[in-house]
This record gives C-alpha cells, structure tokens and sequence, in this order.
C-alpha cells in the first residue's frame, strides 16, 4: 500500500481558494464546526485519502461491510466560491505519517487552486469555559489584523506554544510554498465534545469568509451538552451531601 492513496470521485477542473481543514483534535471542535459547514453549504464529497499511517482497522458499516479508514474531501459551492473541505475520522500514527499527510493534503490543495487554508481545532485549558476564545495563530504577519477584526484573538501568542498535528503542519509546510494559513482554535476545557466552543469557532471563520451560516443545530447541541454537564454536576453534589450525611 502507498503511504497516502487519493482518489478522487469527481475529476472536472476544480478550483477552490479556500480550505477548511477539520480533522479531529482537543473537544472535536475543528471536527464539529467543519461537519457543519458542509450541511449547511451542501458540500459534495469528491475525495477519499487512505494511508498505511491512519490506524490499522476496518470500518464495518451497517450491512456489515468492511471499509478501510480514511478521511475525505468536500466541495461546496456558496456566491460563486468554491471550498474545500477536509475531514474525517483520523490523523497520522506517528510524527513521520503527520509531516507525510501533511505533505500530500498541500499537494491537493495546490493542484485544486488553494490560496488559503483555515485549520481548525481546539485549545485545551483543563476546564468549563462560560464564554470561549477563539485564539489563533497565522503563518503570515499579514494575516493577523484581518484575524483580529473577525473576533479572533492572539492573546495566546506572548507566551508561545504549539500547534500539534495537520493543523500545525499544514500552517509550516504551507507557508514554504506560499499558501496563507490561519489556524483557528475554540477554547475547551478538553474532557468532551464541546459544540459551545464550536459555535464560537464558526462565528469567526464565517465572518473571515464573508459568508452566513444557520448557527441553529450547533448551539442546540450545546445547550444540550449544558444541561448534561449540570445533570452531571447535581447528581454529584446530591450524593456529596448523602455522604456526608452518613458520616454525620
């Protein structure tokens, strides 16, 4: 098997300026806004990319068919721009197999038309956050005012840090051949699926992209996620008091 294998279920001429990149990561942040974009803008799926660095299983479907694991692009189509997406399930499982994926999504994305990519993720701070960030990091100086003037945030930046894995890469290998990059990061607490995180996420990259988009599903699930957390909460505070009680 080839290290990365693409193909493609459409070949017309393709030529998209933007890619959103939403491979899982901290609170599937980056995951769950991509998703979205792609049922609200009615992206086709026009790709599939396997690789012998993605884990060594099966998917097995509901007819109980196997599939083995890959990730896949999306075009959509909104005001006469074309975006790719690039999503699924998996990144590499080793720091050979990142720089190898990562190699081989910038060669789609040039061969496609890409002048920018948007990755997305989330930042972990080991707790509940009310009103989440949205921090950022770019791979051009130039890119931060207009970053900034769409609610994103360089707080972060002062101290430094990391960006591990195809988001990260994505911005360094992009910028040798001249891709702009900007990496946009929902602050979580890390411990769940975070759609509130999300929903702020989308907020910013809709407002870089000058596009609208229905906020509707995701700010359910994380009014859902809400009241699961404070369900959670109280039930533990009632068996604290019980226990206490029985001490007493």
């Amino acid at each position: 098997m080839e290290h990365v294998r693409v193909s493609f279920s459409r070949d017309d001429n393709i030529d998209a300026p933007i890619l959103i990149e939403g491979l899982p990561g901290i609170g599937h942040v980056g995951k769950l806004v991509a998703d979205h974009l792609i049922h609200e803008l009615q992206g086709e799926k026009i790709g599939e990319i396997s690789s012998l660095h993605f884990p060594p299983q099966v998917i097995v479907d509901e007819q109980g068919v196997t599939h083995l694991v890959n990730n896949e692009l999306y075009r959509s189509e909104k005001d006469g721009r074309t975006v790719l997406f690039l999503v699924g399930d998996f990144q590499s499982n080793s720091a050979e197999g990142h720089y190898i994926l990562a190699e081989r999504y910038l060669d789609i994305a040039e061969d496609l038309g890409v002048r920018r990519i948007y990755a997305l993720g989330g930042y972990g701070v080991g707790h509940l956050v009310e009103s989440p960030r949205v921090l950022c990091a770019v791979n051009m100086e130039h890119l931060r005012p207009e970053v900034e003037a769409a609610g994103g945030s360089f707080e972060n930046a002062g101290g430094g840090g990391m960006i591990v894995g195809a988001s990260g890469l994505l911005l360094g290998l992009g910028e040798a051949r001249g891709i702009e990059g900007v990496c946009l990061m929902g602050e979580t607490s890390g411990y769940i699926v975070d759609p509130k995180s999300a929903d702020s996420l989308l907020a910013v990259l809709s407002r870089l992209m000058g596009i609208e988009v229905d906020h509707t599903s995701l700010q359910q699930r994380a009014a859902d996620m809400e009241q699961m957390i404070a369900n959670i909460q109280e039930a533990e505070e009632a068996r604290g008091r019980e226990e206490l009680s029985y001490i007493g």
